[in-house]
């Protein structure tokens, strides 16, 4: 399968993301928000550098049991309660993601909120894949 990046012509290109991502139809998978806690719900960190690797971790282990694999991840949502420590972080939590994604970077959205459900959460992430169609 493959994907295909869209980005105008005319624009810059952005950076740890893509505007936008084109696949041909396929099976697709939806992954809840995941926060930064383990298989036994419990979280082996309270910074958000931590949470966001565990959060990708879960992310990824969800598509495996799909049968995918990170690079048919085609769009991430981040939900994140502290700016300063993203901000912050952000050297750290690109060096995560290229460990776990490699270079493929989805169309993504960060959005700043109040609060999560799980304390201590300080990040959730949901995803979509396309995977091939069976």
């Amino acid at each position: 399968m493959s994907i295909q990046i869209l980005q105008p012509p005319d624009w810059s290109p952005p950076v740890g993301y893509a505007n936008g991502i084109s696949v041909p139809a396929g099976r697709i998978v939806f992954i809840a928000g995941q926060v930064g806690w383990d298989a036994n719900q419990q979280f082996p960190g309270d910074d958000l550098v931590s949470q966001f690797g565990q959060a990708l971790k879960n992310i990824l282990a969800i598509l495996v049991e799909a049968g995918g694999e990170p690079s048919q991840i085609c769009r991430l949502t981040a939900f994140c309660i502290d700016k300063p420590a993203y901000l912050a972080g952000r050297r750290e939590l690109g060096r995560i993601w290229k460990t776990l994604m490699g270079d493929h970077y989805p169309a993504m959205s960060m959005i700043f909120v109040a609060d999560l459900l799980d304390t201590p959460a300080k990040i959730e992430l949901e995803a979509t894949a396309v995977l091939p169609a069976p």
